[in-house]
């Protein structure tokens, strides 16, 4: 054990661990990076109506749902996704794991691109499609846990925060690439070319993000803290089942960390329901593809920029006060965003959206994968992240669409509707974080011994 707590000690030192951290965020946020770009291009078709063409329904509200729903049945596989690859990422390293989750993304993915629609073969088209969407929510659930949890084992407990928050910037990026390119094929051949043939091509793109992914991955070395863990048998052999260690002995801790996710409600109303909101026909906001696509694109640039200064801000002064503040103050702009909405001002709808989901959202957003990391010991980090985090996500993926039936076309104040709805879950993450200690500037002996 002598050995475990030096390698652990040396971690733990901002000297030593500063170069082997930087590497593990570098490799963190490029995989990051275009492993959510191939999972955000499915948001934005969705948001933007494309699942229409594998579908067969007239009503416009049932069309909406449907099409917000199949982005919401990817996240229904995430939960299995987080107990199997977290606990192969707990059992046999965090780097196996991140090399499988995204090629099985990338493959995934391109075969969406590659879907025939209802029209040609009928109900088989659905099917298909929510079979492609399962698997890349079982792909992506042992994506951040796994590339949060190299970098923070890797990192001196002083800079975790700054550290791990780069993994959480590359998925903004992987958002950010993918509207750079529905963007442009939007506004060039428009809407009904854009629906009948044009949103494939980012799809069959992830043919290059699958070998550019793998030549990434396959290069990135293991933490460790958990090759410690491996090589002196701390836990592999007497604890073979990481998920099943996990509820006998943090039940409460992955309970807390499920409802703080709920914040993702912010996520969701910004870049998702109010995507819909604005541009489908039947709401009668007059938003084009393309006006909502550059609004995109303008947050997630803006978020890029603020997650790292959150995250660094955390080291500094905590993680429960940015994830509460945050959570809390973005629940209230809901309303603001939403009625600028309604308003068809595109000018108010880039500064609310701006406020809500590049700073609000963001306060949490780039500390909670330190803070959920911080909640598991090094034997079964990967699992507790993972787990707690997609069954989180697996929830607050049906917002859109519970978002979309409590408010549908017509309803007469979506705003304070869908504003008090989204209120109502953040208070519930907020009470949920500050019921949970805080964890900034424990040693990694510390968090294995909680």
């Amino acid at each position: 054990m002598q050995q475990n707590d030096d390698v652990l000690q040396a971690a733990d030192h901002p000297t030593t661990s500063s170069k082997r951290a930087r590497r593990a965020a570098l490799s963190g946020w490029v995989g990051s990076a275009l492993e959510y770009y191939d999972f955000s291009l499915y948001a934005q078709a969705a948001a933007l109506g494309v699942p229409a063409v594998f579908f067969a329904t007239e009503d416009p509200a049932v069309m909406i749902i449907a099409s917000l729903s199949t982005y919401a049945v990817g996240y229904v596989a995430r939960p299995i996704g987080a107990v199997v690859l977290g606990s192969w990422g707990d059992r046999h390293g965090r780097k196996n794991v991140l090399v499988f989750a995204m090629v099985l993304m990338g493959l995934s993915t391109f075969a969406v691109g590659l879907l025939p629609t209802y029209a040609q073969i009928g109900v088989w088209a659905p099917i298909l499609l929510v079979t492609l969407r399962l698997l890349q929510g079982f792909a992506v659930a042992g994506e951040l846990g796994g590339a949060s949890a190299m970098i923070i084992e890797q990192s001196s407990a002083e800079k975790r925060g700054w550290f791990a928050s780069f993994s959480l910037q590359g998925t903004q990026i992987g958002s950010i690439l993918a509207t750079a390119i529905m963007l442009p094929l939007a506004a060039i051949v428009g809407d009904e070319a854009f629906l009948a043939w044009a949103w494939r091509i980012p799809f069959l793109l992830s043919a290059v993000v699958v070998l550019a992914g793998y030549l990434v991955r396959r290069h990135v070395e293991e933490s460790p803290a958990y090759t410690v863990v491996d090589t002196t048998g701390n836990t592999i052999e007497r604890r073979p089942y990481p998920f099943i260690d996990l509820i006998r002995s943090h039940p409460g801790a992955v309970a807390r960390c499920v409802v703080m996710t709920f914040t993702n409600a912010l996520g969701m109303v910004a870049l998702t329901f109010g995507v819909s909101y604005g541009t489908q026909e039947s709401y009668g906001n007059g938003f084009s593809t393309s006006q909502f696509l550059v609004v995109t694109l303008i947050t997630n640039v803006v978020a890029a920029a603020t997650i790292p200064l959150f995250g660094s801000l955390s080291d500094r002064f905590g993680r429960r006060v940015f994830m509460i503040g945050g959570t809390v103050l973005g629940g209230l702009s809901t309303f603001a965003y939403l009625w600028a909405i309604s308003q068809r001002n595109i000018v108010l709808v880039i500064v609310f959206v701006l406020i809500l989901h590049a700073v609000f959202f963001q306060m949490w957003n780039a500390t909670f994968a330190t803070f959920f990391q911080e909640q598991f010991p090094t034997r079964m980090r990967v699992t507790g992240f993972a787990v707690s985090q997609n069954l989180g996500l697996m929830i607050a993926a049906f917002f859109p669409s519970i978002f979309v039936a409590i408010a549908p076309p017509g309803t007469a104040n979506v705003p304070l509707v869908i504003g008090g709805t989204a209120l109502g879950l953040c208070v519930l993450s907020a009470v949920a974080t500050f019921w949970t200690r805080e964890t900034k500037g424990l040693s990694l002996q510390e968090l294995d011994a909680r």
